[in-house]
């Protein structure tokens, strides 16, 4: 079955095909009648979607989330699209290609690891670079770290994302580091590598991009302190303990990360290195936001819609393809 991408439907076109369904919720009309409201989804994105005179034995049926074979019809409403579920059912799983429903990375993620720890080698101070040995040596996690996302949704949200976003971070503490000589490199180096480590944790990524449990309980910031603290145990126990000082200064830079406390932040930057982590990692979240919003933006338009978390519109012709314009 040939399936089309969500992006690529229009409306008033017959569907059918293999999709993934999130967060169905059973609802009742004015009238009282059931019906289910639901997410399509694939890599390209998702569409909203219901199913009108849908009982709880289709309710109960729908995976939360996972593969369905939907059929019907997609129509606007409200000016947005969706899609009028007439028939759903359970996809056979068999030969799926993940690909299809879960953006990745345009990147080399081998070449991408392969430059992330050749950053990282630089780091010279001894306990800085025996931790973050520690977490290069675990391969179950490192596999984890290059395929996870960096998020849900905002920024980074594909297979791979948390690596390339890491990465990006890391090459801008090349450049911006030789500025600023009163903050220390080392430090800067390994918290970029670990600030983000949570992640893997936090978020699952088998059918659609969703929290776990405990990444709805702890969180990413928190759940990446407890695993550096089980680390640092880990080299104890071995015979190589780390510094209390340094363990202090690491992880304040892994919890101010996010910068306020309205952004998640437990602790407000309180370092050189803390402040530059947290610029940095905005500055690469804020540019993939505004660059894929741009890239996605309606063919044949200069401005995108509405970003809400942006808070604007976003203005998307080149100065080559506005040479010559008065406006």
């Amino acid at each position: 079955m040939t399936h089309k991408l969500i992006n690529q439907i229009s409306a008033g076109e017959q569907v059918d095909g293999i999709y993934v369904v999130k967060d169905p919720v059973l609802r009742s009309t004015t009238r009282g009648d059931p019906y289910i409201a639901m997410r399509l989804c694939d890599k390209t994105g998702h569409v909203n979607a219901r199913m009108w005179q849908a009982g709880e034995s289709v309710y109960r049926m729908l995976p939360k989330p996972g593969f369905v074979h939907v059929q019907g019809k997609s129509e606007l409403y409200q000016n947005n699209l969706q899609i009028v579920v007439n028939e759903v059912a359970l996809a056979d799983t068999e030969g799926i290609d993940l690909d299809v429903f879960l953006a990745s990375t345009a990147g080399d993620v081998p070449a991408m690891f392969a430059e992330l720890r050749r950053i990282v080698a630089g780091i010279t101070h001894p306990h800085l670079r025996a931790i973050v040995e520690a977490f290069l040596a675990d391969t179950v996690l490192m596999e984890k770290f290059r395929t996870a996302p960096a998020a849900m949704t905002i920024h980074h949200n594909y297979l791979g994302g948390l690596l390339e976003h890491t990465l990006n971070m890391l090459k801008a503490s090349e450049r911006v580091l030789p500025l600023y000589p009163q903050v220390q490199p080392d430090l800067v180096l390994a918290a970029i590598f670990l600030h983000d480590i949570g992640k893997t944790e936090e978020l699952s990524y088998g059918t659609a991009f969703q929290y776990t449990d405990r990444g709805q309980l702890v969180g990413h910031i928190v759940q990446g302190v407890l695993m550096l603290e089980d680390k640092i145990r880990d080299m104890a126990a071995q015979g190589n303990p780390v510094d209390g000082h340094i363990v202090n200064a690491l992880e304040h830079v892994i919890l101010s990360h996010h910068g306020e406390y309205e952004f998640g932040s437990p602790r407000i930057p309180a370092t050189p290195e803390a402040f530059l982590v947290y610029y940095l990692d905005d500055l690469d979240a804020k540019l993939n936001q505004v660059t894929a919003a741009i890239d996605n933006r309606n063919a044949g338009d200069d401005w995108t819609e509405y970003n809400r978390n942006l808070q604007t519109r976003l203005y998307g012709r080149r100065m080559e393809e506005a040479e010559g314009s008065s406006q």
